[in-house]
């Protein structure tokens, strides 16, 4: 699926920026976009020492989109992160635990001046908040409205889940509701769907499987990923099927040849299609385009 003139991004896989060896292997995994981590997964010890091994990594030549994950603005490395990283090669920064619109036009309003400063086109770093506890969902419909470089939001379940007081289930019935909000306030402001919460539950495949086909059907556009195993399976959940591709070319060519005859409302295999659906159809055939899947079905 292509958005804002770029391929959807399916997969955000973390690595610690802390450990050479797991950034060097992470960026070869096949995610869509890296994350190189310098708040939860880098030891406060270790978080001045790791802003120059990030930027260094995301300076050779790589297939995926590279990200940073900073500290909060509030905490007190947040703003020393934001120095340090935004450099060139760095595609985009990942801010976390984002609360208010205000906050984030700070962030938007720092990466502009850094990005001036560093002779870095203006607008050219990628900004990600994550909104991951209860004050950031009451406020998120401001925070999705409150930058102009933000493209899509991303949901954060732990810091969510342990804010409010939830028990985090297999299932995840409980987050429905929150995940929803986040679909309809992407799509009110305009940006891109959003990006769904890791699966801490790394050796249940199915689980993580499920995980992120519901909330494909959501409406997500791809999920933040803790361990290599997962990027196969969300790109693949994130991507239409082959059977779903042969669909939609099915329908797209079923409905050009009825409209050709004067009609715009035809049944095919007994299901009724109309231009909702047949737009459907196309959006399918767009994102598989994107990715290249539609040679892969043909052959």
């Amino acid at each position: 699926m292509t958005l804002h003139g770029k391929t959807a991004i399916r997969t955000f896989l973390f690595a610690p920026g802390n450990h050479a060896r797991r950034v060097e292997k992470a960026l070869t995994l096949g995610a869509d976009a890296v994350i190189l981590d310098l708040e939860d997964a880098c030891p406060v010890a270790e978080k001045i020492a790791t802003r120059p091994v990030v930027v260094e990594a995301l300076q050779g030549p790589r297939r995926c989109r590279g990200f940073v994950r900073v500290n909060p603005l509030s905490t007190t490395f947040g703003y020393g992160d934001l120095v340090a990283v935004v450099r060139k090669g760095v595609d985009g920064i990942v801010l976390p635990k984002v609360e208010t619109a205000d906050e984030l036009r700070t962030g938007e309003w720092l990466l502009t001046q850094l990005e001036r400063e560093n002779g870095l086109a203006e607008g050219s770093i990628d900004l990600m908040p994550i909104v991951e506890t209860g004050k950031g969902l009451r406020n998120l419909d401001s925070i999705a409205q409150a930058a102009t470089r933000v493209r899509r939001l991303a949901f954060g379940a732990g810091d969510f889940t342990l804010d409010m007081n939830l028990t985090w289930t297999r299932d995840e019935a409980e987050l429905l509701p929150f995940r929803s909000a986040f679909t309809v306030a992407s799509r009110a402001a305009g940006l891109e769907a959003p990006i769904d919460t890791v699966w801490v539950r790394v050796q249940d495949k199915e689980g993580f499987e499920a995980s992120a086909r519901h909330v494909r059907a959501l409406g997500f556009q791809g999920k933040m990923c803790i361990y290599p195993d997962q990027i196969p399976v969300a790109n693949a959940a994130f991507s239409p099927s082959p059977e779903q591709i042969a669909w939609a070319e099915r329908v797209v060519a079923a409905f050009e040849a009825a409209e050709a005859s004067g009609s715009a409302a035809i049944q095919l295999d007994g299901q009724f299609l109309d231009y909702p659906i047949v737009y459907q159809a196309e959006r399918v055939l767009a994102s598989a385009d994107s990715f290249g899947l539609r040679q892969k079905a043909a052959s």
